[in-house]
């Protein structure tokens, strides 16, 4: 579904071509960080602004690329700013960046940014490019804290650390564990499939 409106992008990057959903892109968060939803929150804004700037630059420097290194500048330019990110993580909230540990310099190798990157701001204008990184990033980050939600309200009873079930309540152990991360991605998967096949069908 192709649709370059600002609102058209919204949707599809939103829904009808989210990243995770459609294009089973950038799993491996999925089961790094979604067992807190502090850490997911922070990991998923991180991508969110690379994607964004990532794909304003790719725009807006497209012509000056010569094709056959135009996938390694890319790179440097998403290097750029997760660098960026990582710095201000580790200036702003150290705690946070020891927690997440090396997955904030893993964000280079998501290739859902470089995706976009090559799919769109390579032959979009500046500022359509940086809605569609925004979109597309937004796209994965709700995924992700629905996710991190059911995680870490079952696994640890809280959400963003703050005790929600009652002491009674036995935590899932299973929920904090890596492969609840892949179990709950293909709930998610599953139920996003059948609204879609239905909305087609109707």
């Amino acid at each position: 579904m192709q649709n370059n409106s600002y609102m058209g992008i919204l949707k599809n990057n939103l829904w009808h071509n989210n990243a995770i959903f459609i294009q089973i892109l950038g799993i491996c968060s999925t089961l790094a960080v979604t067992n807190n939803l502090i850490n997911t929150s922070i990991m998923t804004i991180g991508v969110v602004l690379v994607m964004g700037f990532t794909n304003l630059t790719v725009s807006a420097l497209k012509s000056f690329m010569p094709r056959k290194v135009r996938m390694i500048v890319q790179t440097l330019i998403i290097s750029f700013y997760v660098i960026i990110v990582d710095i201000i993580l580790r200036a702003y909230i150290p705690d946070v960046s020891r927690a997440l540990g090396p997955y904030v310099g893993l964000i280079i190798t998501n290739c859902i940014i470089m995706g976009r990157a090559e799919a769109f701001a390579q032959s979009n204008k500046p500022l359509i490019s940086f809605w569609d990184g925004i979109t597309s990033g937004t796209g994965y980050m709700l995924v992700l804290l629905a996710i991190a939600f059911f995680r870490e309200l079952l696994g640890f009873g809280t959400l963003f650390g703050f005790k929600i079930l009652p002491e009674s309540f036995t935590s899932w152990t299973i929920m904090v564990m890596p492969p609840s991360a892949f179990f709950m991605l293909a709930i998610f998967i599953w139920i996003a499939k059948s609204i879609m096949v239905k909305g087609e069908n109707k």
